[in-house]
């Protein structure tokens, strides 16, 4: 069996289907959790070791919502080692997919067979 890498993304809780990160992840050869954004940390306590936390704002957010996710965004790179798990802080799903692309880089997406 083949385990993935997996991908929390982060995002408000309103998921519409024309902008599920996940599809997008999976493409990629990603696992993706998704959690709203008051969950990130105990959902990160309960995951082992994700690759990447993309936290997906909407596009359309106000000023108080893009300041929730800043301000979690600096609270993830403070607690966690963002040099190995990088925190993206991404406004749709193609902006996410390719800045995952480039974080990554050519790191291979599944682990081996156990």
């Amino acid at each position: 069996m083949t385990s993935f890498q997996q991908v929390l993304v982060v995002d408000n809780g309103e998921r519409a289907p024309d902008s599920a990160l996940s599809a997008e992840l999976a493409g990629m050869g990603y696992a993706s959790v998704t959690a709203p954004l008051e969950a990130t940390e105990e959902v990160l306590a309960m995951m082992p070791s994700p690759v990447a936390v993309v936290l997906q704002m909407p596009r359309d957010a106000d000023w108080a919502e893009r300041r929730r996710f800043l301000e979690l965004a600096n609270r993830l790179r403070k607690s966690i080692d963002s040099d190995k798990i990088p925190i993206i802080v991404a406004g749709g799903i193609s902006g996410a997919t390719t800045m995952l692309q480039n974080q990554l880089g050519t790191r291979a997406v599944a682990a081996p067979d156990l």
